[in-house]
């Protein structure tokens, strides 16, 4: 079986091209000019939607069950497995709440949002 290779070599020689000739090499947060707070919001947002995606396939439940579960809809569901920002972090955290997370399991799953 065959190693994979480490490509941040490659990543490096060609982020130095890129620069060498006029390109700007930029975080998402840099581009978008946001704040360390909006970011971070941004990302908790993000943990929260793949745990709650954790959670239910642990479950074993479709998205319509889970809905029926929390009083919604399929559509929103995915919505909120999505990270979509018109989704509210509580509606996130009540549906955590439902599949049987505890406040632990939350903050574990807040505490891997990238910083």
């Amino acid at each position: 079986m065959k190693k994979k290779a480490d490509v941040r070599p490659m990543i490096a020689a060609r982020r130095k091209r890129l620069e060498a000739v006029g390109w700007k090499i930029e975080t998402v947060q840099e581009f978008l000019g946001l704040s360390g707070a909006e970011s971070a919001l941004i990302e908790i947002r993000l943990a929260l939607a793949r745990g709650l995606r954790v959670w239910r396939g642990r479950k074993h439940l479709t998205r319509a069950a889970l809905a029926r579960r929390i009083g919604s809809s399929r559509p929103l569901v995915v919505k909120m497995e999505a990270g979509d920002p018109s989704v509210s972090i509580d509606l996130l955290v009540q549906a955590l709440l439902a599949l049987g997370a505890d406040p632990r399991e939350l903050g574990r799953i807040i505490g891997s949002a990238a910083a």
